[in-house]
């Protein structure tokens, strides 16, 4: 807990000081209901749907933000961005600064980055931007530049290299740890070599999709490193992000890795943010390589892969984030633990086969012990929908409490005790 109270940015606030706060940020926004603006392509939203009168909005800054709707555009860490919206726009500094050096340990505007609309668009930006900048400052080509991540690596990876027209290299892993194969990995960047690849793009896990196994990124740079090899390290915590920091304080998966240059995180999933927030955070002088001097109309240009976004997704986190403050995060992260802890309890009693990282609150079990009956009952994602299936998931998250699992786990032994299993 001690970890926690070094704080640079992160602070718990009072309801009413969250309300004024937005709304002092509103009113540094240009105002479409008062203000004469010809210029911009854009509104709040159409009040005939939308209505902006409602007197619980003044309640609820988030929608009040939603209502307002301010464009996001560009990346606000670096120059200049559309002054019309520049009070929200500081909230979202706000917030990157809080995941950025509280959470990931970055120094303080020594990083870029923004909300984006998810982590699918995070990670490939992190692709577009080492992609670029191994073309732009290594003069490399296309054919001589790879992608390498472990087979549980998220599907924005596959879908990246496909975007990129890079290729990518899937590195197999230990079936019970989940743990990247380290001799398979030197003999796919051996072949690599052979077939012309001098520039080499990795991203890590911090919680895969499936499994919540957590990569080892010193097996990849120490792989790059023995053979010499150019590569770029970027961490796919789009999952873990806000769980594995406070569960596991001894983690040095963040910027104080020297390698580490980059990191996605969701803040949809764990935080319980809106659909479609994601963020994404990188060492300072990377971002360039993705600018687009085409965007010329936009103030500070774009840096980003999807252009206007909502502002109110940034206001989202930015709540959350500071309606817990960093001891009120940690302590609803350790729940989720002892849930989490309690599932595997109950699952060791019965002898069933299971995944857990430790530190993290997804737990994956084996399929063979579940009948689909009661996977589907209970809405356990499979491993895949196509083909053999081999594994079911559990993500313990804030809703799913222990009077659930005790219920998932007397009719899961029900099951096999029918089927003579146990």
């Amino acid at each position: 807990m001690a970890k926690f109270q070094l704080m640079i940015y992160w602070k718990k606030r009072t309801r009413e000081q969250l309300k004024t706060r937005v709304q002092k940020a509103l009113e540094e926004n240009i105002n479409f209901a008062q203000d004469i603006s010809l210029g911009y392509p854009a509104s709040k939203l159409d009040p005939k749907v939308f209505y902006d009168d409602a007197p619980f909005l003044k309640e609820a800054p988030t929608l009040q933000t939603f209502v307002a709707n301010p464009n996001h555009i560009g990346c606000h860490t670096l120059g200049k961005s559309e002054n019309v919206f520049s009070g929200t726009h500081n909230l979202e500094k706000e917030v990157l600064k809080v995941i950025a050096v509280d959470i990931f340990k970055a120094e303080p505007d020594r990083f870029d980055g923004y909300i984006s609309p998810g982590g699918t668009e995070a990670n490939i930006q992190a692709l577009w931007m080492y992609r670029n900048y191994f073309m732009y400052q290594q003069k490399a080509t296309l054919s001589e530049i790879a992608i390498v991540s472990s087979q549980d690596t998220h599907y924005s990876i596959p879908k990246g290299a496909n975007l990129l027209q890079i290729d990518w290299i899937k590195v197999p892993v230990e079936e019970h740890s989940r743990t990247i194969e380290s001799e398979k990995l030197e003999e796919l960047l051996a072949e690599a070599q052979q077939n012309g690849k001098k520039y080499f793009i990795t991203v890590a896990n911090m919680g895969t999709t499936m499994f919540g196994s957590v990569d080892d990124p010193q097996l990849y740079v120490a792989a790059f490193q023995k053979k010499n090899l150019a590569f770029k390290l970027h961490i796919d915590a789009a999952y873990g992000g806000f769980v594995y920091p406070f569960s596991n304080q001894k983690s040095t998966i963040n910027f104080t890795h020297p390698d580490i240059s980059s990191i996605t995180i969701d803040a949809h999933k764990m935080l319980q943010a809106p659909y479609g927030t994601g963020i994404f955070i990188g060492r300072k002088g990377l971002i360039e390589n993705v600018l687009t001097p085409e965007a010329s109309y936009v103030e500070g240009m774009d840096l980003t892969l999807c252009g206007s976004r909502s502002g109110a997704n940034a206001i989202a986190v930015w709540m959350i984030l500071f309606t817990y403050g960093p001891h009120g995060w940690y302590e609803k992260v350790s729940v989720l633990q002892m849930r989490t802890q309690f599932l595997c309890q109950q699952l060791d009693e019965l002898g069933i086969s299971y995944f857990r990282e430790p530190h993290m609150n997804i737990v994956t079990l084996s399929a063979e012990y579940v009948p689909k009956k009661l996977a589907d009952r209970f809405h356990l994602v499979p491993e895949t929908h196509q083909g053999e299936n081999l594994w079911y998931k559990i993500v313990v998250m804030h809703h799913v409490e222990v009077e659930h699992l005790t219920t998932f786990i007397a009719e899961l032994k029900a099951a096999l005790l029918c089927s003579k299993m146990i």
